[in-house]
């Protein structure tokens, strides 16, 4: 009777989380008015020739740095009315340092992303290249990540990655559509990250206890994070604008007023999502082989154990996101230390004190999560049938 009630639970949950979805997966934005000419369009193309190279110098306080420009020959590959023809443009080479402009020079037989201007009827005045095409490459990452998933994984690899396309579908459908009209991102956050750990948690454990407790232990350990990071934050007053992406959404045209410190905590909560739900489910699935093989386990031992076996956890989980944020930071990381910028200083500025806050909040998330797990997990297998037909059903 109570794997029923279980299962009545989480279908109601999906049945709800996908009903919300389908009403808010709408396009956000209006299609654009059509008040006059296009200015410009965007193209593809494909470089034929390099014609050759201009460099231009440009004055700078910290070293000699160049406008390195590449003056390339390309035939526009993309539909429109400009497909197939030949034309003479510009690619400024990021103001690279000349004795690195090389690696980043286009050759023939690349592809790339056009900016074409238009006058008043609509013919080509100028042209320039704004970026290498590079979707080619990604996607053939995407396939041999898909290959080596399913390769090691199998069926599971295959429910993996129908979890990660979910994943994917809820961030782009509804956690950035409810953000940009202006619904609050601590709500939006919260549901989205609770959905997201049901139906992975249930594509890859299926409808059982120990899933249950997988998502309990997640949902407790992010939202704990987050709460955490909005105490400290407002303690701290950080505005949640310390970034340039953050201070661009003041700009964007739909005119919407950001709570920027909820943004921050959004952030936190999809950021410490994944590893929260691997520590969930490594719990859940340790404590209930536990009670497998021993059955007659008290459930105060019960717990002890699970919690012997998180704290073998807390010392890689504890530098889990610490690493990943620094690792995103290297850049800046050596910035600060050529121009030895003093410690103090960097830390009580709004934009490093956030990206603080963000790492040892959704850290102290990750270890909550395992206090949290094997005690729902303690409880939940103390009522568990004596025959989990999920456990077969592999």
């Amino acid at each position: 009777m109570g794997e029923s009630y279980i299962k009545k639970a989480i279908i109601f949950f999906m049945t709800v989380f996908l009903a919300v979805t389908a009403l808010i997966a709408a396009p956000v934005f209006a299609d654009e008015d059509a008040t006059g000419e296009t200015a410009a369009v965007n193209a593809r193309g494909k470089v034929l020739r390099v014609l050759g190279f201009r460099e231009d110098e440009i004055d700078y306080s910290g070293g000699n740095l160049t406008s390195n420009v590449q003056v390339v020959e390309v035939k526009i590959i993309s539909d429109g009315p400009f497909k197939d023809q030949v034309i003479e443009t510009e690619y400024d080479l990021s103001m690279s340092f000349s004795q690195n402009a090389e690696n980043v020079r286009l050759k023939p037989g690349d592809e790339v992303l056009m900016i074409i201007e238009l006058d008043d009827r609509g013919d080509m005045t100028a042209s320039f290249i704004y970026s290498v095409a590079r979707d080619k490459y990604l996607l053939l990452l995407l396939i041999i990540f898909s290959v080596v998933i399913l390769a090691v994984g199998r069926f599971k690899g295959l429910k993996a990655l129908i979890s990660l396309a979910l994943t994917i579908l809820a961030l782009i459908y509804i956690l950035v559509p409810l953000i940009l009209r202006g619904v609050d991102p601590v709500f939006v956050s919260i549901w989205v990250c609770i959905g997201i750990t049901g139906i992975t948690l249930l594509l890859v454990s299926g409808y059982n206890r120990k899933t249950l407790a997988a998502v309990i232990g997640t949902s407790g350990g992010v939202v704990a994070a987050g709460l955490l990071a909005q105490l400290i934050g407002g303690l701290a007053k950080l505005s949640g604008l310390g970034d340039e992406e953050s201070q661009m959404l003041m700009f964007i045209p739909q005119n919407i007023s950001f709570n920027y410190r909820g943004l921050l905590f959004a952030g936190i909560l999809i950021g410490a999502l994944g590893a929260a739900m691997d520590v969930a489910m490594s719990m859940s699935s340790a404590m209930f082989e536990i009670k497998d093989v021993n059955p007659g386990i008290k459930k105060s031992a019960h717990i002890r154990a699970g919690m012997n076996i998180g704290r073998d956890m807390i010392a890689t989980m504890s530098n889990t996101l610490i690493l990943a944020y620094a690792g995103g930071s290297l850049q800046l990381l050596l910035l600060l230390m050529a121009y030895q910028v003093p410690f103090y200083e960097i830390i009580n500025q709004d934009g490093y004190a956030s990206e603080i806050v963000r790492s040892f909040a959704g850290s102290i998330g990750l270890i909550l999560t395992i206090p949290i797990t094997a005690m729902a997990a303690g409880f939940l297998s103390d009522k568990k049938e004596k025959h989990d037909y999920n456990r077969y059903y592999k």
